[in-house]
């Protein structure tokens, strides 16, 4: 939460606030988040403006996760812009309009807005390399220790069982 009563409700008066934010549980995605509870850094811009309080900034912090396709542990930074208008509580727009942020008094909650600019920010399948083979569909070996990696062609499953015998022998 971040107080905005300095500013008043005067239209043009601006405020600028830097900060470091523990985050909150869940910033990212399945395989690439925030650590819960790493800081964030917050560069923010707050401006009056008629309808409340225009919220300009960038969020920056420590990626933890692993590669889409060899499941090795990844480590990154991201840095997140984003925007974002509080109208004001006691404004006309209609309580059940769903795109609008409100203020709640003279706070800004900044948790929603947090957590919508870093997964969007976030690749959407995070790799180790750009070019990372991952892994063998058929027994999981890493192909980048490997890469010549093969398996002999396969059995039609029509006649598994014939080799299968061919094996005892």
């Amino acid at each position: 939460m971040l107080d905005t009563r300095e500013l008043g409700r005067r239209p043009g008066s601006q405020r600028e606030v830097s900060r470091s934010v523990p985050a909150p549980p869940d910033l990212g995605i399945e395989v690439l988040s925030v650590p819960e509870g790493a800081p964030v850094e917050l560069d923010l811009r707050l401006e009056a403006v008629m309808e409340g309080v225009l919220v300009t900034g960038t969020a920056q912090a420590g990626l933890a996760g692993e590669c889409a396709r060899c499941l090795d542990p990844i480590e990154d930074d991201i840095v997140a812009r984003f925007q974002e208008l509080f109208v004001y509580d006691d404004s006309e727009a209609d309580e059940e309009d769903e795109g609008v942020s409100r203020l709640e008094g003279d706070m800004v909650d900044l948790e929603p807005l947090l957590r919508d600019a870093v997964v969007l920010a976030l690749p959407f399948q995070p790799l180790c390399e750009e070019d990372c083979p991952g892994l063998c569909t058929e027994c999981g070996a890493r192909l980048k220790d490997d890469p010549d990696h093969t398996h002999g062609a396969p059995i039609d499953p029509r006649w598994a069982g014939l080799a299968a015998l061919q094996d005892e022998d």
